[in-house]
């Protein structure tokens, strides 16, 4: 409100100073000199105009401060919440089914180390055929889903945990063989380790 108040004296200060000083000042009425007559215009626009500019800046600051007490205060702001996500056993058998996913791309990774040759063809074929049987694991993995299978010594649960571990098992497997593949041994001499890990393959069909 006291910006109103001020607001209010000076303008009507202002008015009546300029009105009086140019009715002071109009060469039909003035006699004097011009200083006289500027100090004579403002002790006269002070009462005339200041009085009335006031109390005009009392009401429009009254105004202004009654809308602003109308107003209602303004909501508290929103944040957004996350949203919460349950632990589901979809997510427990995620978890196992990434362990399988990640076992198949390292042994694809480490099989494309080994020097080129015909024991590295055999090789290939072994982590293709390691790579398929994923699909049997997710297969598990919705079947124990769908039971409810929670408890670890659900028959489901049992069968896939065990598939996890023959993955890892696997991945081991092919790491050895690789290595000696990185001799460049005839094929006949690596036939037995590549037989042996054929061997070894997860056959989770089966």
């Amino acid at each position: 409100m006291a910006r109103s108040v001020l607001a209010g004296l000076a303008i009507g200060i202002a008015v009546m100073f300029t009105l009086f000083t140019l009715l002071l000042l109009t060469p039909s009425s003035y006699e004097g000199s011009i200083a006289a007559s500027l100090f004579a215009s403002l002790f006269v626009a002070i009462p005339t105009g200041g009085i009335p500019g006031t109390l005009l800046g009392l009401l429009v600051g009254a105004i202004r401060k009654s809308n602003q007490r109308a107003l209602p205060p303004p909501p508290p702001p929103v944040h957004a919440r996350p949203l919460y996500v349950p632990a589901t056993p979809a997510d427990q058998w995620s978890k196992v089914v990434a362990r399988c996913e990640e076992s198949v791309r390292r042994v694809v990774a480490v099989v494309d180390t080994v020097p080129a040759s015909p024991a590295k063809e055999w090789m290939a074929r072994i982590a293709a055929q390691f790579e398929a049987e994923l699909e049997d694991v997710r297969g598990i993995a919705r079947l124990a889903r769908a039971m409810g299978a929670v408890d670890e010594n659900h028959p489901a649960s049992q069968r896939l945990f065990a598939a996890a571990r023959d993955f890892a098992a696997f991945e081991t497997e092919v790491g050895r063989v690789a290595l000696k593949m990185f001799d460049r041994p005839e094929l006949d001499r690596a036939r037995t380790d590549l037989e042996f890990l054929e061997q070894q393959l997860p056959s989770l069909g089966a």
